[in-house]
């Protein structure tokens, strides 16, 4: 769900500038503001008793995070982490549902945002539980294209590092390399300078 910058500062918004690397929130912490990125990007993650990371999702500029547990008092089941330096607006839950019920229209656009982000959440349950490497990888490029106009083959410049796609589909990161090879011989992407196109 992405609100007007303005109409946030008008309920109270406040920005807030995080470091690379700076955690947001830590997992386990009770949930407390509405975040949106102004600029940058964050990670949604965790780590397991051996220190391996999962990263859930990554976020970029436009994009908000943190909304699902506003209204609930559940603890947060992930750490958010700037992945760079960032920008971002911070609304005090408070403020955040004040502003939900003085302005109903909103509830429409953040039940859609709920929906996208469900959506990918069961997406990426299936794949990453089921499925081969390569369909793993595909499901996670087929989600993150599907928000693009341009909808023909390669067209999509994925924005994230094989570390991160390893990461995110829970791949060992040379399994990940070893896949995205094997989709290009397929010819599911193309490699250009590095970058995948999908």
């Amino acid at each position: 769900m992405v609100i007007k910058e303005e109409f946030l500062h008008s309920a109270g918004a406040k920005l807030k500038q995080y470091k690379t690397d700076e955690t947001i929130f830590y997992e386990g912490e009770i949930s407390g503001y509405y975040y949106q990125i102004v600029q940058g990007e964050v990670k949604l993650n965790n780590n397991n008793k051996d220190g391996k990371e999962f990263i859930q999702n990554i976020l970029s500029k436009g994009q908000s995070f943190g909304e699902l547990l506003l209204f609930g008092d559940k603890p947060y089941p992930m750490n958010a982490v700037a992945i760079s330096d960032c920008t971002i607006l911070r609304l005090d839950k408070a403020d955040f549902l004040n502003m939900l019920e003085k302005s109903p229209h909103l509830y429409f656009d953040f039940c859609k945002g709920l929906s996208n982000q469900l959506y990918y959440k069961y997406i990426m349950l299936q794949k990453n539980s089921l499925e081969s490497p390569e369909e793993r990888l595909k499901g996670i490029m087929d989600y993150l294209k599907s928000f693009q106009q341009k909808q023909c083959m390669f067209s999509f410049q994925v924005p994230l590092t094989r570390q991160q796609l390893a990461c995110l589909t829970g791949l060992r990161v040379e399994t990940a390399i070893r896949a995205i090879k094997k989709l290009e011989k397929e010819k599911a992407l193309k490699i250009i300078n590095r970058k995948i196109l999908y």
